[in-house]
C-alpha cells in the first residue's frame, strides 16, 4: 500500500471533476479532501493543515482568484489554479494573486500530478532547516533569497541577497572583502561596503553600532545572532 505523505485540498464547484480528481490523487498516494466552494474550503482549512490547494477559478460567490489573494495574506501554502480555456486574464490574475502554477481545462491528470510533485519537491527544499538562517528576529531563506523579520518580508536587492547568503553560510566567521567580491562575481571592495551599509539599514536598530552585521578589523564582515 502506498504511504500517503501529503494532504491536498481540491476546491471546485464541478462535482464530477472534483470527485474524479479526488479519486485520481488518492490512487497516486495523496490524502485528499474536497470542497465545493471557498466557504467550505475555509472551514476545512481551519481543521486541517493542508500541503497544497487545487483551486478552480470560476466558482460561485467568491472566485478562485479572490480566494487565492485572501489566502496569500497570511499563508504561503502552494496553490495550483485550474482555468477554463481562453481565460487568459484569469490566469495572469491568479499568478499575480500568488498562485504557484496553473492548468488549463481540459487537462491530463498526469500533468497535474507532475506539477504537484514538482511544487512539493521545491517546497521541501525551501523549508529545509539547512536552507534557513536565523539571527535575532530575522530569518533568511537561502533557497529563495527571502528575508523576513518575524512574519514581515523585507525587500532586499539581488546583490544584498548574495552577500547575506555568503555571510549566513559562514555565520560567526569573518569573511574578507576579497572573498565576498569573488563570490559575488568580482564586484569591487567599495561596492561591497555600499551593500553592507544598505543591509545594515534594513537589519540594525542602529546601523552605526551594528549588532548582527559587524566589521572585524583587518578580517572583513561577520554575521552574528
Amino acid at each position: 500500500m502506498t504511504k500517503k505523505l501529503h494532504h491536498l485540498l481540491v476546491i471546485d464547484d464541478d462535482t464530477r471533476l472534483r470527485t474524479l480528481l479526488g479519486r485520481f490523487l488518492d490512487e497516486n498516494g495523496f490524502n485528499v479532501s474536497l470542497a465545493k466552494d471557498t466557504e467550505e474550503a475555509r472551514k476545512l482549512m481551519q481543521e486541517t493543515l493542508f500541503d497544497l490547494l487545487i483551486v478552480d477559478v470560476m466558482m460561485p460567490n467568491e472566485n478562485g482568484v479572490e480566494f487565492t489573494n485572501s489566502v496569500r495574506k497570511n499563508s504561503r501554502i502552494p496553490i495550483v489554479m485550474l482555468t477554463a480555456r481562453g481565460e487568459f486574464d484569469d490566469r495572469i490574475k491568479g499568478l499575480e494573486a500568488g498562485a504557484d502554477d496553473y492548468l488549463q481545462k481540459p487537462f491530463e491528470p498526469k500533468e497535474l500530478l507532475l506539477r504537484i510533485n514538482n511544487i512539493l519537491k521545491r517546497m521541501s527544499v525551501v523549508s529545509d532547516p539547512k536552507n534557513v538562517c536565523r539571527f535575532g528576529e530575522f530569518t533568511f531563506n537561502l533557497a529563495e533569497s527571502r528575508l523576513k523579520k518575524g512574519e514581515e518580508f523585507i525587500h532586499i536587492t539581488d546583490s544584498e541577497a548574495k552577500i547575506l547568503n555568503i555571510l549566513c553560510k559562514e555565520k560567526g566567521t569573518a569573511v574578507s572583502r576579497e572573498k565576498l567580491s569573488s563570490l559575488c562575481g568580482g564586484i569591487d571592495d567599495r561596492s561591497i561596503d555600499v551593500q553592507i551599509t544598505r543591509l545594515r539599514k534594513k537589519l540594525e536598530a542602529n546601523p552605526k553600532q551594528p549588532h548582527y552585521l559587524q566589521t572585524v578589523r583587518n578580517h572583513g564582515y561577520v554575521l552574528y545572532g
